[in-house]
């Protein structure tokens, strides 16, 4: 994640002055041999050396809590990807404020056209709706460059399946309804994973508004999957997570007709087709446009931790 928001920074805002932060000398040497960037082994150390407006944490979950608080302390903006863990969040919101700066919250999908169209198609239906959403892919092909259990998804307080609702949920909350209530839960180990956590999920919402739905989350898929279907009397929605794989059911025609939301975008071909860089920039562009007074994040530290606290009783931790 460091690398690609640095990549969509100077591809698109040349004008900013960059450095970065790491631990490992390896990929310290790797930033600065191809990005052309100073590197700094500590927080600390990059401060003696220069000032700093803002900064993007994007170190592993656990880490983060020390990480931005050093960060808020030192009077710096902060833009953190996803936590997984919302310990601290109100020490952290009155730092930010004594300091007088901002902590800008990641949630991507919020940022994209296709989620922003469902939402809207959703808002407009006077009648409940009912959605099965299926979200998955073998955990090993996440960073296939490594082992899965060298890094964060393959620890239980920070895993693959809890990193799933993390994205996912924000987005549904918003789109149905944010006062949820949990049905059916089955968590289920249903590969030879080498984890301590189920790596399947099965759960029914029941959202205030009256809409409802199931999701099912895994690490297991072994073809990447994002299989949406949203059932009502006057909507029906397919959508395959791909920027041109939304439909909608035409009840006169009787058949799929694809809602076209891009001219173009943007895909990094290491990652699957689900995967276009278009709305990390779009959420890039709302925090420097936030931080210059000229609009709002779509997600908050308040709505993260109300995120995690659902995960977690997903999850049986509470």
């Amino acid at each position: 994640m460091g690398k690609r928001r640095l990549r969509l920074i100077q591809n698109n805002y040349s004008e900013y002055s960059l450095s970065g932060v790491e631990f490992s000398a390896e990929r310290r040497e790797d930033v600065s041999k191809n990005s052309q960037i100073k590197c700094y082994d500590s927080i600390s150390n990059a401060l003696n050396a220069s000032e700093f407006d803002v900064a993007f944490v994007c170190t592993p979950p656990a880490t983060h809590h020390g990480v931005i608080k050093e960060l808020l302390e030192n009077k710096i903006n902060v833009f953190t990807e996803l936590n997984l863990i919302n310990n601290g969040y109100d020490e952290l919101s009155d730092i930010a404020g004594q300091n007088n700066v901002r902590i800008f919250m990641s949630s991507t999908l919020l940022y994209r056209k296709e989620i922003q169209k469902i939402t809207e198609l959703v808002s407009s239906q006077k009648q409940p709706l009912q959605y099965i959403y299926h979200v998955g892919q073998y955990l090993p092909d996440w960073h296939p460059w490594e082992s899965y259990k060298n890094f964060f998804v393959g620890n239980n307080e920070t895993n693959g399946c809890r990193e799933i609702f993390a994205i996912q949920l924000p987005w549904i909350l918003n789109c149905f309804g944010k006062s949820v209530s949990i049905g059916y839960t089955s968590r289920k180990k249903i590969s030879n994973l080498d984890l301590d956590y189920p790596d399947s999920f099965i759960v029914t919402l029941d959202h205030e508004s009256g809409n409802r739905g199931v999701m099912v989350v895994d690490v297991v898929s072994r073809k990447a999957t994002t299989a949406l279907e949203i059932v009502g009397e006057n909507l029906h929605l397919f959508w395959d997570g791909t920027p041109v794989g939304l439909k909608r059911y035409d009840f006169d025609a009787k058949s799929l007709e694809s809602i076209t939301l891009y001219d173009s975008f943007e895909h990094n071909q290491k990652y699957a087709s689900n995967i276009i860089e278009d709305a990390y920039l779009a959420e890039i562009d709302c925090f420097f446009n936030m931080l210059s007074g000229k609009g709002a994040p779509l997600y908050s530290l308040y709505e993260d931790k109300l995120t995690l606290d659902l995960i977690d009783k997903i999850e049986g931790r509470t």
